[in-house]
């Protein structure tokens, strides 16, 4: 089959990860894969892989994003993908009035996939029209359901996003030249309990809690140490300041690094005594923690979202009550005291059932006629 996934850009982040990911999946198995977006840094990798990419302007958050209708509904006549794949907001709309407009019998399946709790609205809804909607979640679909009584719910596949086994694995370990390095970089954490919150610094990602938490331990006899990993955009500089305010006012600015962004997460993540995913707000699937368990390292999250069901799967004993901060320490205490994850991770969570359930959404669809309709019920 030919599959063509449309996104804004090829830059850092989940859902280009993704797309990469099954873009090469769909090529070493036989498929042509087909990618749209406005570029980035990821397309000569997106390439070497096998896949085509193609520029468009589809990424632009304005009315001038119309005029890209027309263009891409040409492109899906000349590519005739079996497969239209939907990944964002814009670029949905712009694939979706280009699809809409073309003859029923002559234009690809549809597929979305609804990444994150995005705000519920109109500009919202394109992540439901597809006439299969992904769901990385069980909690995305709760979402969906409760928010889109338009979408129905047998139309939508649940599939957790996937980890590669052979890169994250309790047999990984940094390579010595890494931990030279790391030690040289960071030495106040030698012969500390490394305890890690990866992610952006932003405002309701538990920062606050987790160095209350570092305080709590440490007057408790712990010797632990905070490492926050994460950048901040420019317009979170002022949350920054404030962050780091909060570590001397409660007397662990020196038990507490913010190393700002890093390309070895895993490297960092195999060093960690603990990994915390503390958002006050529930994530949508929540791939480091995966990761992190992957890796054999314990987690300590609040317990919801998708985070919370990979805890519920995996690791029970990572789980404590959102913002209840007095289980908070009991937990990581008795995680700290020698609770580990199993050795093996649930195969729904790699990346080759991520992958293979995908493709057996879009065989699903291709041996289905095609419904009225949008898809799933809406007016075309």
């Amino acid at each position: 089959m030919k599959v063509l996934q449309i996104l804004p850009e090829l830059n850092e982040g989940g859902v280009e990860r993704g797309t990469l990911e099954l873009a090469r999946h769909l090529v070493q198995s036989g498929h042509q894969s087909l990618v749209v977006s406005n570029g980035g840094r990821l397309v000569e990798q997106l390439e070497r892989l096998g896949s085509r990419h193609i520029t468009m302007p589809v990424h632009r958050k304005n009315l001038a994003s119309l005029f890209q209708i027309a263009p891409v509904r040409r492109l899906l006549e000349l590519e005739r993908p079996n497969i239209l794949h939907i990944r964002s907001r814009i670029p949905g709309w712009i694939a979706w009035f280009a699809w809409r407009g073309m003859d029923t019998s002559q234009r690809p399946r549809l597929v979305s996939t609804v990444h994150g709790f995005n705000s519920v609205n109109a500009y919202s809804a394109i992540m439901t029209r597809g006439e299969r909607v992904i769901a990385v979640s069980n909690s995305i679909r709760d979402y969906v359901v409760q928010n889109y009584p338009g979408t129905k719910p047998e139309i939508i596949r649940v599939i957790p996003r996937g980890i590669e086994p052979l890169e994250y694995s309790r047999n990984f370990k940094p390579d010595a030249t890494w931990v030279e390095t790391w030690r040289k970089q960071f030495s106040e954490l030698v012969g500390k309990r490394v305890l890690t919150l990866p992610g952006r610094i932003t405002r309701l990602k538990g920062h606050e809690d987790f160095l209350r938490l570092i305080k709590s331990l440490i007057e408790g006899g712990e010797r632990v140490y905070g490492l926050i990993v994460g950048d901040a955009h420019a317009k979170k500089q002022n949350y920054l300041a404030e962050i780091r305010s909060l570590a001397a006012q409660l007397g662990v600015a020196g038990s507490v690094t913010f190393t700002g962004h890093r390309n070895d997460l895993r490297e960092i993540l195999a060093m960690s005594e603990v990994v915390f995913s503390l958002s006050t707000q529930p994530e949508s699937f929540g791939r480091t923690t995966l990761e992190a368990l992957a890796l054999g390292r314990p987690v300590v999250a609040y317990d919801h979202g998708g985070v919370g069901e990979q805890l519920r799967a995996i690791f029970p004993a990572g789980r404590v009550l959102l913002r209840d901060e007095s289980a908070l320490l009991q937990t990581t205490r008795q995680v700290l005291a020698g609770v580990e994850p199993p050795a093996i991770l649930p195969p729904a969570y790699t990346l080759d059932a991520m992958c293979r359930t995908t493709i057996e959404v879009y065989s699903e669809l291709l041996h289905n006629q095609p419904a009225a309709g949008d898809g799933n019920g809406h007016a075309a």
